[in-house]
């Protein structure tokens, strides 16, 4: 209440007179005026008690007490929150072995919960934890979550970033959303399922691993795929990458379920020159060769192309977004191949992520000196591949744009392998989502979506483990500040999309 009232509000009122009875008050009051000045103050008195008491309930009225269940996990959320997992100053290996700490005082013996830490990484490391189902046939299930979170000065946020502060409907922190809001609840829902004596039919596996939001770091996720594979063996993954999206006014809009992303790729456009003094310049200048590069790459436009997911993803948003672009997206959903359709939706940069291949240089770097010719100029270039077309296409497309024997093109380092399809959206995963959706946010179309971003679903698909994004973490038109300044989720968003997660995993657990 301290920023409705004040320091010297209610509490200070409270404070003061509310240790003595009023009458004794008043009987000791000699001077008329001081008794006056007594009925006075008891008057405001009363008034600050019933505006406290009328606050009090509107409060309460609009924010329900937590269930014993949302305390225990709140606990759980907090502790991951502020344990900082950045690269730069944190550590992944300690948040897996608070959250591996908390599954082993619920009931998890020691040969279930598996952390680990690759040699040379001794603050990326990750946890695996296992329960154990009825039926040895059956094939296990995975949540997977990554633990590390981008970078966060103190000094431009408005609080700080490694504190779980919870403000005006929202939780506020780095990782609030991005990824420990699903990191959390899965840690909670296995802990939940432990304590309740819940059985599984099919084992039910959690990974949480670091190392997703910076790709040049140690990544859990491709280490598990890669050394691990058996430890993580699953039907079928469930991750990051999807969530549902509110109107301005909070509103629910769509619920999305992520099914494939695109794949990034980084390539270098590199001149080198002999250069020599900027007094005697030349037409073989290393800048200019990357610049003429670079123009004819912008004015490129990679060919459309659509899975079943993205068709599904523009024919169910259509109705949504409404006017031009949505009859755009109705167009396209029936017949990829219409170019005017193509193009009203390509002019929304998130829209157009969907359609295709993109590339974009996202870094430069030349010359030595000021006064001197340049001897090297270099350029990154950023790339989203759509399923189906492989790194070397890509490169062999921008060697072909560059159309300059000067500018090499050379592909850096692949994050994961390229997945050759998409994870299907069968009935045996769709059901599940379809019917909690309808139960807890009824009339809310399922949209699926082609994630032109990039998740640790990268490293499973390829290597046989299907992995869908999937959270019910309803978030607003604007990002949540995710990746960006004051991060945060909405409170109420988060419990129920905590709900709805352990509820899923439940349903898959019990099936076939």
């Amino acid at each position: 209440m301290n920023g409705f009232f004040g320091q010297t509000g209610i509490e200070h009122h409270f404070a003061v007179f509310t240790p003595l009875d009023p009458h004794d008050f008043l009987l000791s009051c000699i001077d008329r005026r001081i008794f006056d000045g007594a009925n006075q103050v008891i008057r405001k008195l009363a008034l600050f008690s019933s505006a406290f008491l009328f606050l009090s309930s509107a409060a309460s009225a609009e924010v329900p007490a937590l269930r014993p269940d949302q305390v225990a996990f709140r606990a759980l959320y907090k502790e991951l929150v502020e344990t900082n997992t950045t690269l730069s100053s944190g550590s992944c290996t300690e948040a897996a072995a608070k959250m591996a700490a908390r599954l082993k005082g619920a009931g998890f013996p020691e040969a279930d919960l598996h952390t680990f830490a690759a040699d040379g990484h001794p603050k990326e490391g990750g946890l695996v934890a296992v329960l154990h189902g009825s039926d040895p046939k059956a094939r296990p299930m995975l949540l997977l979550a990554h633990i590390d979170v981008v970078e966060a000065k103190r000094e431009d946020w408005v609080r700080d970033p490694f504190t779980l502060i919870e403000e005006g409907g929202y939780f506020y922190a780095r990782g609030a959303s991005d990824d420990k809001a699903q990191a959390a609840v899965w840690t909670d829902t296995l802990i939940r399922f432990k304590q309740s004596g819940f059985v599984p039919r099919r084992d039910v596996k959690m990974a949480l691993t670091c190392g997703e939001e910076t790709a040049s770091a140690f990544n859990g996720a491709g280490f598990l795929a890669s050394h691990e594979r058996a430890l993580i063996d699953a039907a079928f993954a469930l991750n990051e990458g999807a969530g549902g999206r509110l109107d301005a006014n909070g509103k629910p809009l769509v619920f999305d379920v992520q099914a494939g992303e695109k794949f990034p790729q980084d390539y270098r456009l590199e001149v080198t020159n002999p250069g020599g003094h900027s007094s005697r310049p030349t037409k073989n200048n290393a800048i200019y060769h990357l610049a003429g590069a670079l123009t004819r790459i912008s004015q490129y436009e990679f060919p459309i192309a659509t899975t079943d997911a993205s068709r599904t993803f523009f024919a169910r948003m259509a109705p949504v977004v409404g006017g031009e672009m949505g009859a755009a997206m109705t167009a396209f959903a029936k017949d990829p191949s219409d170019a005017k359709a193509a193009a009203v939706i390509a002019a929304d940069p998130g829209y157009n992520g969907m359609l295709h291949t993109t590339c974009v240089a996202t870094m430069l770097e030349a010359g030595h000196a000021t006064n001197a010719l340049p001897q090297r100029a270099r350029a990154n270039i950023n790339c989203r591949i759509f399923p189906g077309t492989t790194v070397d296409q890509v490169r062999d497309t921008l060697a072909s744009l560059a159309a300059d024997p000067e500018v090499k093109v050379i592909t850096l380092g692949a994050r994961s392998e390229v997945s050759k399809s998409p994870p299907p959206l069968t009935p045996e995963i769709m059901q599940p989502i379809e019917a909690l959706e309808a139960k807890m946010w009824p009339g809310v179309p399922i949209i699926p979506v082609l994630q032109p971003g990039a998740t640790d679903g990268a490293f499973l698909t390829p290597v046989g483990i299907p992995t869908y994004g999937v959270s019910g973490l309803f978030g607003d038109p604007d990002g949540n500040g995710v990746h960006g300044l004051n991060e945060r989720i909405r409170v109420g968003s988060l419990y129920k999309g905590r709900d709805f997660m352990f509820a899923l995993v439940q349903a898959y657990a019990m099936g076939k």
